[in-house]
């Protein structure tokens, strides 16, 4: 609603309409963190209800394929593709894919940066 309400307030010479939109999300969300209601709430409830909940409803939402990254990265050449899903889906370090792919840690640096600017175009 407060995308709605601030369409007019959107400059698309200082950023992405998603972008945009993530701000105004990020920022309400963090509003609502800090707010004295929030935690006066989360003061009283029990924590195991809040874990129990944070599992059953939330659990899929941490994973990549749920917020559609995986295929994102298929659209990505084969050796962008390769360094994505080393380094975040097999939780590889840049220097133990250096190792793997026998390339130099400079390259392997230079080319997963290039592959997450070639990611950010596709969103």
């Amino acid at each position: 609603m407060k995308v709605w309400d601030k369409i007019n307030d959107y400059d698309a010479a200082k950023g992405r309409l998603f972008t945009w939109m993530l701000n105004i999300a990020r920022n309400l969300a963090l509003d609502k963190l800090r707010s004295k209601e929030y935690k006066a709430k989360m003061k009283t409830d029990d924590v195991s209800e809040n874990v129990f909940i944070s599992d059953e409803r939330y659990a899929s939402a941490n994973k990549p394929e749920f917020i559609g990254i995986k295929e994102m990265v298929e659209k990505l050449p084969a050796e962008q593709k390769k360094l994505i899903d080393l380094m975040y889906f097999q939780g590889y370090s840049q220097s133990e894919i250096s190792e793997e792919l026998q390339m130099p840690l400079g390259t392997v640096k230079t080319r997963v940066r290039a592959a997450m600017i070639s990611l950010r175009q596709l969103f």
